[in-house]
């Protein structure tokens, strides 16, 4: 008499449609997979990343983020963290920046150690304007309520930076020094031009200016915790 065995799961497939829990239980047992998203009930899966149009602009935007979350209490950063935002949608940003809940963020870490709900900012780096990241992504992000949005597109030599106002997304409008700042995060500042060119030390050296403002002295005294 023949064994019984329990079903293998089957692995994820590029195009496939499911629901949330079918995606997460395909993907849990896929070990070796480094990045797949669910958006809007189909799963994305991302050709192999190359150093130029990828890896090294995506290093760089989580560098800046992580050097405003050194000086920034209270805050979490996300490298390619799943985020539980509804039942359709499990996308995992190349990088997020959140509130800390218990600071008051509008989302939540689960209990096997998930974002669920909207971090408050989320970039992606895309090739080009063609990029699922600038249509269907943006919307399923402006839908569940990420407050800022920032698309690198690579191969454009463009930096989209998106706000959330009455429920839709309009485009942050630089300073008269062509700064793109923030409405959310106070002293986080971008100097587009620079990170385009690889110019990291003015990059680095804007984002200081930002960080040594009024405005993020009194952003990080709010996060402080009450004692």
């Amino acid at each position: 008499m023949a064994l019984s065995t329990k079903p293998a799961i089957p692995p994820l497939e590029n195009g496939d449609r499911l629901s949330r829990t079918e995606f997460e239980r395909r993907y849990e047992a896929m070990p070796h997979l480094k990045k797949a998203e669910l958006i809007e009930g189909i799963v994305y899966m991302p050709s192999p990343v190359r150093l130029n149009q990828h890896g090294e602009p995506h290093s760089y935007l989580m560098a800046w983020l992580v050097v405003y979350k050194a000086s920034t209490p209270g805050l979490r950063v996300g490298d390619n963290t799943t985020a539980r935002l509804d039942l359709d949608n499990d996308p995992q940003p190349d990088g997020s920046l959140l509130i800390d809940p218990e600071r008051g963020g509008q989302a939540q870490i689960s209990e096997d150690g998930y974002i669920e709900g909207a971090p408050e900012l989320v970039l992606e780096v895309a090739s080009s304007s063609a990029s699922y990241d600038l249509h269907a992504k943006r919307n399923v992000y402006r839908r569940n309520g990420v407050k800022e949005y920032v698309v690198w597109r690579v191969l454009d030599e463009a930096i989209d930076w998106f706000v959330l106002r009455d429920g839709q997304y309009e485009r942050l409008t630089p300073g008269d020094d062509s700064i793109l700042r923030s409405n959310v995060f106070p002293g986080l500042w971008l100097a587009p031009a620079a990170l385009i060119r690889d110019d990291l030390a003015t990059v680095l050296a804007t984002l200081r200016q930002g960080v040594a403002s009024p405005e993020h002295a009194a952003f990080a005294a709010a996060l402080q915790p009450n004692t």
